[in-house]
């Protein structure tokens, strides 16, 4: 009796929550810059359909929470404009740290942020865009949007996916979550464990067909830019090699990991990109890192200024992903904070990576390391005994270098090919 209550109640909780929340972003939004573009944003979305949405056009929706979520959803998107034209895309976003980034993105026909997940809304945004096909990215379990398009009989796919024990999903105090499962067409999970979690729960309509990001840094890595200003700072003189480290996606709390290390080892060289870089952060930074210390945009105006710098910082958007491929070692940031940026980035040049203990969400930071060219830490210390090993200008480090940046190498090209099952099981 209690859960049949329970489950009565679910749905006008579920949404009243929602409503809440919208709430709470607009009175956020007088003081928040994130969430005033959220709030702004949510007005924008029925004008912006108004003028965008077709109705005579089919239209494949694709959703991701943010940016990162995007990144992996892009390769099915690419495929599916260059195989199926017919069809029109419409991406939104629930994150302004997504949509802000990728607004313009060209290959798809509409971009807006999704309407907070009211049943109203759902569907009225399912009336107004009507897609043959939805498409969530990864962790996207919005309640009233999913029994809306089960209703509508449109196929709803969840791709990439990733299930863990813990999710609510799988308690039984919290087991009527199971339910909001059960409007998915199928399920494209990463890993066998996903599939069994969701078979212990009676959901079958499931296929293990890995993680599109290792097709995704793959096809970045083939189309990768030329940064002519990093050749010139981690160019190997006559003198001998100096190791580079590249610290991506770095955040303060990451610096506080690798910062000793550097100090006391000025032949060494550092690359940072970090997370965010207002103009607060990057005088950090330099201050931080002293003189030795050079903005990608300081060194644009003026190259000579790489010659005697140990610390290049990459102060613009669109290099990080590209910068990989300068670097001997990588250190990937997120791992001391609220949690590992991509890695694969980094290991699909042939380079080990290090990172933080915040990474349990992410089953290629376990492949990883378990393959022999991933390099997880808890401390400071950890990280030092990693850099003598691998940031020395000695034969016995060069050759480590080398043989664990393989192993990464090859761990990322043996997770290729997501994409195309993916495609092929809904589009074939």
């Amino acid at each position: 009796m209690a859960e049949a209550c329970r489950q009565m109640l679910e749905r006008p909780l579920y949404s009243f929550g929602i409503s809440a929340y919208g709430a709470g972003v607009k009175l956020a939004s007088l003081k928040n810059e994130k969430a005033r573009k959220l709030s702004v944003g949510q007005k924008e979305i029925w004008e912006k359909l108004d003028k965008s949405i077709d109705p005579s056009a089919r239209y494949v929706w694709i959703h991701a929470a943010s940016l990162g979520e995007f990144e992996q959803g892009r390769p099915l998107i690419e495929k599916l404009k260059r195989e199926r034209p017919e069809f029109k895309i419409l991406l939104t976003f629930f994150s302004p740290s997504g949509y802000e980034v990728r607004k313009n993105y060209d290959l798809a026909d509409c971009v807006c942020y999704l309407p907070f997940d009211t049943p109203k809304r759902a569907r009225r945004f399912l009336y107004k865009v009507n897609p043959e096909v939805a498409i969530f990215v990864k962790y996207e379990f919005w309640r009233n949007y999913l029994e809306e398009l089960y209703r509508r009989q449109i196929p709803t796919y969840l791709i990439s996916a990733v299930f863990r024990k813990e999710q609510s999903f799988f308690k039984k105090r919290s087991a009527w979550y199971s339910n909001w499962l059960r409007w998915y067409t199928r399920f494209f999970v990463q890993n066998e464990e996903s599939r069994q979690l969701l078979q212990s729960i009676n959901i079958n309509n499931v296929d293990v067909f890995g993680d599109t990001r290792f097709d995704r840094v793959a096809d970045i890595r083939s189309k990768g830019k030329e940064i002519p200003l990093l050749q010139r700072f981690t160019h190997r003189g006559e003198e001998g090699h100096v190791p580079v480290m590249m610290a991506g996606s770095s955040w303060p709390a990451d610096e506080a990991v690798y910062y000793d290390w550097f100090a006391k080892h000025t032949d060494a060289k550092l690359v940072i990109a970090p997370h965010e870089f207002d103009a607060e952060r990057l005088h950090k930074l330099k201050t931080l890192f002293g003189k030795g210390c050079v903005l990608l945009s300081e060194a644009g105006k003026n190259p000579a200024l790489l010659d005697e710098a140990c610390v290049l910082v990459i102060d613009c958007f669109g290099l990080l992903s590209s910068a990989y491929a300068y670097c001997d070692v990588a250190y990937v940031g997120g791992g001391f904070g609220a949690g590992l940026h991509n890695i694969n980035e980094a290991a699909v040049y042939d380079v080990p990576v290090i990172y933080g203990p915040n990474n349990t969400k992410f089953i290629e930071a376990r492949e990883m390391a378990e393959s022999g060219g991933g390099f997880p830490i808890a401390s400071k210390e950890d990280f030092e005994k990693i850099a003598d090993r691998l940031m020395l200008d000695t034969d016995a480090s060069a050759e480590e270098r080398k043989q664990t940046g393989r192993k990464a190498g090859s761990y990322i090209r043996s997770k290729l090919g997501a994409t195309d099952k993916i495609f092929n099981k809904i589009f074939g």
